[in-house]
């Protein structure tokens, strides 16, 4: 699934050269862009040069730049990993290896062992080969995979159980956010970072407490530029299974927003305003309404609300044109994302197959998996949406309704859902003050249709109302008094009601403003 790096001063060659990212880089620049990488250091693949060093003996140099344990046995005999941790994509998150009779671990998949950051010359490695190498040769900085898993607990506890019919429990609470993080993090920021003063944004699960994200991006250590806070994405999941829906109610995805919206104030960090990524399913789907009549007011919405909030935007990969999670009658076997396909397999074994069960792992799947996000981009309507030319097709099955949308037909289609985020993210740098930087108010918090929120810098005041349902509401604007003008709304600029009072139609969304050049 891309995460398992081979080598990280190579290109796969599927997807071109060094040469190649070298004039990407150059291009980029000539355009005033910036351009980041992600960097994946928490693991390699088992295919790197370190880790078949690493498994070859125990007596190998770089046998210590992984974690390796013995096994442990129950009183039969059997033999047992060194603890019950579970791995992110399901079962055991340690892999038995027979040539040297011991464990070693892995947070993601086997093929994907996780690197020791107790090790010094481990880390060295790390910062010459992935980090330095290419910001020598121009990039502007990295978004961080699971930045806060490097250092953990050198206990090796078992996990607490949480779920009995399992033997592997989540053990996050040993391996993120361990004792020695912050360490490694001002060590790669002393010897690599500041020396190229590079961005930074960092992929932060399992850390919902404010102070602690703090820590992580306070301008005063500036151990990271900015964060992804997952909250946000982490609505609707299970407690004990990422893949066990539960429902959730609009107060739940406010509450999240107002938290990190005022995470800033008073404080010196920054935030990061976000609602897709790679892991997730489509925000159109999961927080909004992708039925036909409503999936495109639907799209609109969700940017009028992204693009008024403050903090640095992140809009991912088909978003943009109002992508939708895969459709509901797709079976199993469309699905190729590890994370996916291994729940599947794990719930119908433990199960056999229940019926009841498995139905309910599919809807859950359906709206929470990986794979509504990386199926092929839908760039027009040729075959596989013009994602490849391979007769053969594309890694994965392409969207149902990928004629329908696409960047092509959206292009010059002022109605389009492509043609709405150009002009709200326009709107945005054109009113950053207020909508980048400015402070946050939400109202009538425990409202389970509508969302309502004041932006305020200097003499500026934005107020935007969002209906979150199938169904027409009145909202009332907050500092109606001062004047409030409507600046944009997903429907038009055309107003409907009087006074302080406003109706709004299913999934409108609108922005007013007074002061300044409103």
């Amino acid at each position: 699934m891309g995460y398992d790096v081979s080598n990280y001063e190579e290109v796969y060659p599927p997807y071109g050269t060094v040469q190649d990212m070298e004039n990407l880089i150059e291009a980029c620049h000539k355009r005033g862009m910036k351009l980041i990488l992600d960097l994946v250091i928490n693991h390699t693949s088992d295919q790197h040069a370190w880790f078949k060093e690493s498994r070859s003996s125990k007596d190998n140099p770089k046998r210590d730049w992984y974690i390796w344990k013995p096994p442990r046995y129950a009183e039969d005999g059997t033999r047992l990993p060194p603890t019950n941790w579970r791995s992110y994509f399901s079962g055991s998150a340690w892999e038995y290896d027979e040539h040297t009779g011991e464990y070693y671990l892995h947070l993601f998949a086997k093929e994907m062992p996780d690197l020791n950051w107790e090790n010094e010359e481990c880390r060295k490695a790390i910062y010459d080969s992935a980090m330095r190498f290419w910001l020598d040769k121009g990039v502007d900085g990295f978004r961080v995979d699971c930045v806060n898993m490097y250092s953990k607990s050198t206990e090796f506890l078992d996990a607490p159980i949480v779920d009995s019919r399992f033997y592997e429990q989540p053990a996050w609470c040993y391996y993120a956010n361990g004792p020695r993080m912050h360490e490694f993090l001002r060590e790669m920021n002393e010897n690599v970072l500041n020396r190229y003063d590079a961005m930074t944004v960092g992929e932060l699960p399992h850390t919902p407490d404010p102070k602690r994200v703090l820590d992580y991006v306070g301008r005063k250590d500036k151990q990271l530029s900015m964060v992804f806070q997952f909250d946000i994405v982490d609505i609707g999941q299970g407690g004990t299974h990422k893949y066990h829906f539960e429902e959730w109610k609009l107060p739940v995805l406010k509450k999240i927003v107002e938290k990190w919206q005022r995470f800033i104030e008073g404080t010196d960090g920054w935030t990061t305003a976000f609602c897709e990524n790679h892991d997730q399913g489509r925000s159109i789907s999961r927080f909004a309404s992708d039925s036909p009549e409503y999936r495109v007011l639907s799209g609109k919405m969700l940017s009028l609300m992204m693009c008024s909030l403050t903090g640095t935007l992140f809009i991912y990969q088909g978003q943009e044109i109002g992508m939708i999670n895969v459709p509901k009658e797709w079976p199993i076997e469309n699905y190729k994302d590890i994370e996916s396909v291994n729940f599947y397999k794990l719930m119908a074994a433990k199960t056999n197959k229940d019926p009841e069960e498995m139905a309910y792992v599919m809807r859950s799947l359906q709206t929470l998996s990986r794979d509504n996000a990386r199926i092929p981009m839908q760039w027009d309507d040729s075959p596989y949406a013009g994602f490849t030319e391979k007769k053969d097709g594309a890694w994965a099955h392409v969207h149902d309704l990928y004629p329908e949308i696409n960047v092509v037909k959206q292009l010059d289609d002022p109605n389009s859902t492509l043609n709405f985020w150009k002009d709200m993210i326009r709107f945005r740098k054109r009113h950053s003050e207020v909508l980048v930087h400015g402070t946050f108010e939400a109202y009538d918090i425990e409202n389970e249709k509508t969302f309502v929120f004041v932006k305020r810098f200097g003499g500026r005041v934005v107020v935007v109302v969002l209906n979150f349902s199938n169904e027409e509401q009145e909202v009332v604007l907050p500092e109606y008094e001062k004047g409030l003008k409507l600046m944009v709304g997903n429907y038009g600029n055309e107003e409907d009601g009087v006074g302080e009072r406003r109706r709004l139609r299913p999934w409108e969304g609108r922005l007013y403003m007074a002061g300044g050049d409103a």
